[in-house]
């Protein structure tokens, strides 16, 4: 074997793509900044009164929950980090999408907002915006890693 084959053979694995690098550096840090919004928001909301409005409460906690995971799947990256987070973007997606939609059709069963009420209005639309990114991003990271 010559050295030419030798250089081939030693640079042909391509090194593992890491989630939180580049463009998935400022996905790391949005969800980590949600994370902490969600989660503050939630334990000032439930110490303040949960039986004001518990279901908004619980939502706005599960909420801090998906965006913890998704941060901690980016940050610790793989391939098995990658699917957990895609997965997680998609369910986040369709909570947004489905409690947006519930807090304008049905308003009273929300006296108070949510970090996803009105597809995350309060929260200038990001909460709607982010898992789309982040699914792109996930996707992207895919083939790179391929």
């Amino acid at each position: 074997m010559s050295d030419t084959d030798r250089s081939e053979v030693a640079t042909d694995p391509k090194p593992p793509f890491e989630l939180g690098t580049g463009p998935g550096r400022v996905l790391v840090w949005f969800y980590g900044v949600f994370t902490v919004a969600a989660a503050s928001r939630t334990i000032v909301e439930m110490a303040r009164g949960f039986d004001r409005a518990p279901l908004a409460y619980s939502l706005s906690a599960v909420a801090a929950v998906v965006y913890g995971f998704i941060t901690y799947s980016l940050v610790r990256g793989g391939e098995k980090a990658r699917r957990a987070a895609l997965v997680c973007c998609a369910a986040e997606l369709l909570g947004v999408l489905v409690v947006g939609a519930w807090t304008l059709a049905e308003p009273a069963a929300f006296p108070d907002a949510t970090v996803w009420s009105d597809f995350g209005m309060g929260y200038l639309f990001i909460p709607v915006i982010l898992p789309v990114t982040g699914m792109i991003w996930l996707r992207r990271a895919k083939t790179v890693a391929v």
